[in-house]
């Protein structure tokens, strides 16, 4: 790896810290440098800006969130049996430390440049990458009545997120495993009752 790519990861790596501990607005261009262990103008040279640091960190962070399983909707299986392994690999990204991470990092920063939300919201992670797609499938199996598969797609997965993600996030009520079971239970439940065909 040549030295200036490896000047560049220091420097992704140090801002990635502060801005998790501080927040974007709170840390400063010398700060990160000093952290790197480079020069300002070596930070310069890499990110034009401190916005271009942090987006180049969010493409890193969400690089790696894309590494996930994936469910094929498969009309000889359990349907219910499918929803709740989806649900249960949403849920072990949720719990995971990088997509807490990259999550509070993104809050923090939608907090101060609420336009940011909108640029975030584009990037699909998780069962999102492929839950429509699923959905077309099991309506196309005549096994789900499903009209709005954006909107059931995310009606799925905010479902979760609110019981389990978000008191992680914020740091209270943080559900145990078996309370956690029984949220995705419930919440697959809840999806079928909407959109299933009375087969499971």
């Amino acid at each position: 790896m040549k030295l200036s790519e490896q000047k560049r990861i220091h420097i992704l790596d140090a801002a990635e810290q502060l801005f998790f501990e501080n927040g974007v607005a709170n840390t400063s261009m010398d700060e990160v440098a000093k952290t790197a262990a480079v020069s300002k103008r070596t930070v310069y040279n890499h990110f034009e800006t401190k916005d271009a640091l942090f987006y180049a960190i969010i493409e890193r962070m969400m690089g790696q969130l894309n590494n996930i399983q994936t469910v094929i909707f498969d009309e000889n299986k359990s349907l219910k049996a499918q929803l709740l392994t989806i649900a249960e690999y949403e849920v072990s990204l949720f719990r995971s430390d990088n997509f807490l991470r990259v999550a509070k990092i993104a809050f923090l920063q939608m907090l101060q440049a609420p336009e940011f939300a909108k640029q975030l919201s584009a990037n699909s992670i998780g069962c999102m990458t492929y839950l429509e797609q699923f959905l077309t499938d099991a309506v196309s199996a005549h096994k789900m009545q499903v009209d709005d598969k954006e909107l059931a797609a995310k009606q799925f997965v905010y479902q979760l997120k609110s019981h389990i993600f978000y008191p992680r996030l914020y740091g209270f009520d943080v559900p145990s495993e078996q309370q956690e079971a029984y949220l995705i239970e419930q919440t697959v439940e809840l999806f079928l009752a909407r959109y299933g065909c009375g087969q499971q």
